[in-house]
């Protein structure tokens, strides 16, 4: 398709082409530059750099002035032998040179002379610079390994360096962009701008007319994210005196700041504090943009067409004319000395828009021109060049592709440049919830070099230089990517691998809190592969370092240096799977070898171990919390007595134990409870106090106790918002549930997840109202999906809620004026939040926070924190999930063999009962008809030979303590029946010992 051309103005025919047009008309451009490279227009100086390497310079006549008026003769600086000029840039003090090679040199400007003999500035070492930008009386400049210099006065904050110093000889680097991959610099008269390559505008410095974009007139002192801007696909800027422009990818310019000359284009004169689109040329794709001190130039070259706004008094809009622009106007290049020329070669050149004080240039350049090779970007992997990397045997080939490789994997900004996400400009939607990089990319990287020992250990060697130095990135999306390409790039499962991984996760687990929760929030957007080897890699480094420890003890050494990072970044990993729905399982984070070091007292373990309880399955869970609750225990054996004894009766058994509860000091807590039954024989070892607490919950649950709400539906309990006939019942059940869970007894409240998630901090959602009280929960999950807003308004449903109060219902309103606030579509999500917080929480704020005191006075070790909410539940309620075949499998004998006729007839009875029977046996042998939290698979007793002389006065007995069942050798089934139901239905006389 032919390119777009505006009329009167695209090249036709005829005559070889002038180099340039400037605008207002120049003098001292009589001589022939030839092709010229590159020009910078500033206050009182012009310099342009020629093919040949040389820069050619003019000054104004007096300071401040403008170079066409009384210039001097031009001056030409060049640099060493065989050395070329890239790019300059000039300010009011000093000219800057970039050598091709990256090397940056210094000219002062006195506007008397150009000072013939330039200052190399040493202080950038090494480092090879690719762009440079300067402002009225700072300077910037970006090196290939994407950091950012300045240097020069800092009075608004020009420098990003922050407000304590007020100027900087030497060139510092902007510490606030570190690892952000930079693609452009501006810097306009003191401010600054920086975009990423992902399109992330950053800006500092002089605020006064809105110029950096912020929405407010405050000056920056470092560089501050234009949210702005955000997702705009920003590619380029260029900033005036006291304004700024953006180019985004799809060719639309936003400008912003002072517009007191028209230099915004909005056919207006007001400032802007926010960036705003330039209307006039949405019908356009614009191509180039150029700030001068007060007026805007763009170029659009599918029309061949340049257009200019803004100041016009010395002529710079190119009309003719001397007066202001409020709007985008093309400048007629035919009558500014532009000769036409032949149609076809209209493709084979483009116009470079310089906008300087009081000045407009347009070079016209071929298209295949070195131009487009001045402003480069920092050096990042490049998809075409990885296999050459791998392929090319050529030495000094290699020795080039070393440098490359050593200076992007050494660089936080270059790894975080490369693997862009480039399909459908993703990348350019780089946030908190997306990366913006190709993973798929980074991990074939990786697999290509693995073939390739020496281009891996060239990989892993900028590595280790780069984790090795104090690395604190800026708190943005784009510098927390190394940690996911890091991640696959070094999963190669070696020494120094393992060791970088390592490292980076301690540099991880230092980062500050905003960073932290944004690289969460970068791995929850993880596919769910990437996602899985993320946490293996992780659970492989915490399994080598407790294999590590172990050894380490066994060779009978002092454990105190150690990685803890990897625990702790499973831990987040297993925190950010939560939040999103559990991508992959629970047992994926399970480090099997934890459990061998949970015998040992290294305290500093312990508590790796409590902040990643990720890392514990269940059975270590349960060890830990019951090694700590002996350790507490143990500190408390010198009192009187190691337990502490509560004497009961049955028919009192409620009011006894609060009497009891009420009088207990904290300290009794801390030892072990036992429970006697008063007028009953036996000594508890685990029996009756498990019995106590069956009990107890049973009386207490009940309707008539009128302590909670009972749901018929499910079978569950909720804390009822009516006031308690005793004030402090809930603290007493807290107390209840605290015991139960040190003294590892289970307490059957048949209390919802909710509860568990409550007391552990985990937000509650719709789903627990749904296990609550399912009806309402499906009525509240209508509301969210209903479709139609006819039917949704014919609900009449309203942000109220209705509230059992002294034997009648009352509204309840769950926001402000809430009985007038219908629920819509655009606020049911709202309603239906506000609705299962009022149930859960709002409704019984007191009564939870009074279980929860008591619970905390009952179980003081802190170890019970690192059960899920499922787990903790399960501890604390045990299980109705029977498998009665396993209980055969697991039962031990003492007398007996499996194949004797007593046992066969003993399972032949057992199997034959009624379901309820064969709980009522669970209750018979260990005091409740709940299985402990560990399950059916670790459940054991014995079955023990009865030696009673007289088996005719015998009837089958449990030690619920050690588990233990009793049986005579009888091998007829109806008479070890008939005896084994009467037992079950009067266990309470021989089932306790």
């Amino acid at each position: 398709m032919p390119k777009r051309r505006a009329p009167g103005h695209g090249p036709s025919s005829g005559a070889p082409l002038p180099p340039l047009l400037f605008f207002p008309k120049a003098p001292f451009f009589r001589e022939d530059l030839g092709n010229i490279r590159q020009i910078s227009c500033k206050r009182g100086c012009l310099s342009a750099v020629r093919t040949d390497g040389t820069v050619v310079v003019w000054v104004g006549a007096e300071k401040g002035g403008d170079p066409q008026s009384h210039p001097r003769s031009p001056r030409r600086i060049k640099l060493k032998k065989n050395v070329k000029v890239n790019s300059v840039d000039c300010e009011t003090s000093h000219l800057l040179i970039l050598s091709s090679e990256g090397k940056l040199s210094e000219h002062s400007v006195d506007f008397q002379n150009v000072k013939s003999q330039p200052r190399l500035l040493k202080e950038l070492g090494d480092k090879q610079m690719v762009q440079i930008a300067c402002g009225d009386h700072h300077s910037m400049a970006l090196s290939k390994g994407g950091q950012l210099f300045s240097w020069g006065q800092n009075d608004y904050g020009q420098l990003g360096l922050g407000g304590e110093m007020t100027s900087s000889r030497e060139p510092q680097r902007v510490q606030a962009l570190d690892g952000i991959p930079l693609a452009h610099i501006a810097a306009g008269g003191s401010h600054s701008l920086a975009v990423s390559l992902s399109g992330s505008v950053y800006s500092w410095g002089k605020n006064a007319f809105g110029q950096l974009g912020l929405g407010h007139t405050e000056d920056k002192y470092f560089p501050t994210y234009v949210n702005a801007l955000e997702h705009k696909k920003t590619v380029f800027i260029s900033c005036g005196g006291e304004h700024t422009a953006i180019l985004t990818k799809d060719g639309l310019v936003c400008t912003f700041g002072a517009g007191c000359y028209g230099q915004l284009g909005h056919n207006s004169t007001c400032n802007e504090v926010f960036p705003r689109f330039v209307a006039e040329l949405f019908s356009v794709r614009v191509s180039e943009v150029a700030c001068g001190r007060w007026h805007t130039l763009v170029y659009v070259e599918d029309l061949w067409k340049v257009y200019a706004f803004g100041s016009g008094s010395q002529g710079q809009l190119g009309s003719g004319r001397t007066c202001n622009q409020l709007i985008p106007l093309p400048v007629d290049l035919t009558e500014k000395g532009r000769k036409s020329k032949q149609e076809g070669s209209a493709s084979e050149e483009k116009i470079k828009v310089i906008a300087g004080d009081n000045q407009s240039i347009l070079l016209f350049l071929k298209k295949k021109n070195s131009y487009a090779s001045i402003n480069q970007t920092l050096a990042r992997i490049e998809e075409e060049e990885i296999d050459k990397w791998i392929s090319d045997s050529d030495p000094n080939c290699w020795r080039n592709k070393r440098q490359d490789i050593r200076l992007i994997f050494s660089s936080v900004a270059c790894i975080n440049g490369s693997f862009l996400n480039k399909s459908q400009d993703e990348h350019f939607r780089t946030s908190q919830e997306a990366s913006g990089i190709n993973m798929s990319a980074v991990l074939l990287f990786s697999d290509k070099i693995a073939k390739n020992p020496k281009v891996c250990t060239e990989v892993t060697n900028a590595v280790k230089k780069l984790v090795r130095s104090q690395y604190y990135p800026a708190t943005s999306p784009e510098a927390l990517r190394v940690f996911l390409i890091l991640s696959v790039i070094l999963r190669k499962q070696d020494h120094l691998s393992d060791w970088l991984l390592l490292r980076l996760a301690q540099i991880i687990m230092d980062l500050e809190t905003e960073d932290r929760q944004t690289l969460e929030s970068l791995w929850s957007s993880l596919d769910i592969p990437f996602f899985k080897d993320l946490v293996d890699i992780y659970q492989r480094l915490s399994s080598d370092e407790i294999s590590f420890i172990i050894e380490e003890m066994r060779n009978s050494e002092m454990v105190d240096n150690y990685w803890d990072a990897p625990f702790l970044i499973l831990q987040v990993l297993y925190e950010v799977n939560s939040r999103t729905g559990f991508k992959i399982q629970e047992k994926n984070f399970y480090v099997p070898e934890v459990k061998y070091l949970l015998h040992f007292p290294i305290d500093n373990l312990q508590q790796v171990f409590t902040e990643a309880p990720c890392i514990l399955d269940m059975e270590a869970k349960i060890l830990l919390h019951d090694l700590n609750r002996r350790v507490l225990h143990c500190m408390f054996s010198w009192l009187d007595s190691p337990n502490v004894q509560l004497l009961v009766r049955r028919q009192y058994l409620v009011q006894d134990t609060w009497v009891f509860l009420r009088n207990m000091q904290v300290c009794q807590f801390l030892l072990f409870l036992q429970v006697c039954f008063i007028g009953e024989p036996g000594f508890d070892v685990g029996g009756p106090s498990q019995e106590f607490f069956t009990i107890l919950g049973r009386e207490l649950c009940a309707p008539e106790a009128q302590i909670f709400q009972l749901f018929e539906e499910s079978h569950l309990i909720w804390f009822s918002s009516q006031v308690p006939s005793e004030e402090d019942v809930h603290f007493l059940i807290g107390n209840i549930f605290g015991m139960a869970l040190y003294n590892k007894k289970i307490a059957a409240f048949p209390f919802p997840l909710a509860l568990f998630k409550k007391m552990l901090n985990v937000p509650l959602t719709l789903e627990d109202l749904k296990e609550l009280s399912p009806t309402e929960g499906r009525c509240l999950q209508a509301v969210l999906d209903e479709q139609y807003d006819d039917i949704l308004e014919s609900m009449m449903l309203d942000f109220t809620v209705l509230k059992e109060e002294g034997g009648s219902k009352v509204s309840v309103e769950l926001k402000k004026n809430g009985a007038n606030i219908a629920v819509t579509k655009y606020n049911r999500k709202e309603y239906v939040d506000a609705y299962v917080n009022y149930v859960f929480n709002d409704s019984v704020k007191e009564q939870f926070k009074n279980f929860l005191d008591g619970f905390l006075r009952g179980c003081q070790t802190k170890k019970w924190k690192v059960f899920l909410p499922t787990e903790l539940r399960l501890v604390l309620l045990g299980h109705t999930n029977y498998n009665w075949e396993q209980l055969e499998k697991n039962a031990l004998y003492d007398g007996y063999e499996k194949s004797d006729e007593t046992i066969k007839n003993f399972w032949a009875v057992f199997h034959d009962l009624p379901e309820e029977k064969k709980k009522d046996f669970l209750a018979f042998l260990t005091g409740t008809n709940c299985i402990p939290g560990k399950g059916m698979e670790r459940f054991v007793f014995t079955i023990v030979e009865s030696r009673k002389e007289d088996p005719d006065k015998w009837y089958p007995s449990a030690c619920t303590c050690f588990r233990y069942l009793r049986l005579p050798r009888y091998s007829n089934q109806d008479v070890l029946r008939e005896m084994f139901l009467f037992a079950l239905e009067h266990y309470e006389k021989f089932g306790l010992s």
